[in-house]
């Protein structure tokens, strides 16, 4: 989102000239505390925006810059269109601005890198989400992002697995992982993370928050990611496996190769696992049929063992 917002300034400030970060502030909607940061990430970025001071003063991009701008490679111009899911882009309403970006970038490039990309475009799509999925009702995302864009504060009322809970937070950011959004928000000095699909109710208050400047999105989201996944259950293992399902095995998202050897077996390995359970690590196992054997624990062997005979029953009597 913040990538497109820089963009977008940019476009402004080449068609428009020089721009006040109240005019900013109000073609794209944010604070002019938001439109200083971004300046400060074009600044860093290399991009020579300065600010002239004065009464007639504002935001201007060097002119020796403007042409550069309309000089994006095609594969610069790919990454941004198709960097955000249209999906996404519909849920937080958005996605007919999003379009009419891309057709004034195509616009504002050489015919040929246009054209380039936008037949780039017709071949690539990116859809961040799985084939098997839940569609979630998120009547309050609208609410939860106007208050991210506005940095004010949120009374919030969700699930949680003890009950229902209320709180007041500030919303730092939002997350979407696949087709599930996720707020990011400060209560009492901590960082915490809600489901929008969980959320019973969201009203927008008046009072304001400051964003902590050492705050980063992307940053947080992988940190607390990991720290999810350092959390999950643990259920140790040894199986054998044939060797042509090494490459999905791998990428089982409920169970972690630890360590693996040739086995006795020709074209047969065994390794030591990671489950997150002996639930799941059953159905897994059942899964792959007769190229996966379960060894150790023992519980874990003798469980699959028992479901696949009831399998075997349940077609005999058939």
């Amino acid at each position: 989102m913040r990538a497109g917002r820089l963009i977008a300034i940019l476009l402004l400030m080449q068609n428009s000239g020089k721009l006040t970060s109240k005019e900013l502030a109000e073609k794209l909607e944010v604070s002019e505390r938001t439109i200083i940061r971004d300046m400060e990430s074009l600044s860093e970025a290399g991009i020579p925006v300065y600010a002239e001071r004065g009464v007639h003063g504002g935001w201007v991009l060097s002119e020796g810059y403007r042409t550069n701008l309309t000089g994006m490679h095609a594969d610069e111009l790919v990454s941004v269109i198709v960097g955000s899911p249209s999906s996404l882009l519909s849920d937080l309403g958005i996605a007919s601005h999003y379009e009419a970006a891309v057709q004034k970038i195509l616009a504002a490039s050489p015919a040929e890198v246009s054209r380039g990309a936008a037949l780039m475009k017709q071949k690539i799509h990116i859809d961040g989400a799985g084939w098997h999925q839940m569609e979630e009702l998120m009547p309050f995302l609208s609410i939860v992002q106007e208050a991210v864009w506005e940095e004010r504060l949120l009374q919030i009322r969700y699930h949680r697995e003890d009950g229902i809970a209320e709180r007041i937070v500030s919303p730092l950011g939002l997350v979407a992982k696949r087709n599930v959004w996720y707020l990011i928000g400060e209560v009492n000095g901590g960082k915490r993370t809600y489901r929008i699909s969980r959320l019973l109710d969201a009203q927008m208050l008046e009072e304001r928050f400051e964003r902590p400047a050492d705050f980063d999105l992307a940053q947080y989201w992988e940190q607390s990611m990991g720290e999810f996944k350092q959390r999950l259950p643990q259920y140790p293992a040894v199986i054998t496996f044939h060797d042509t399902v090494l490459s999905r095995l791998s990428k089982e998202r409920y169970v972690k190769i630890v360590e693996s050897s040739p086995s006795l077996k020709t074209s047969w390995s065994s390794a030591r696992v990671e489950f997150q359970g002996l639930e799941s690590a059953c159905e897994i196992i059942l899964s792959y049929g007769s190229r996966i054997e379960a060894v150790e624990p023992a519980e874990l062997r003798q469980k699959v063992m028992a479901e696949a005979m009831a399998i075997n029953r349940l077609y005999i009597e058939l």
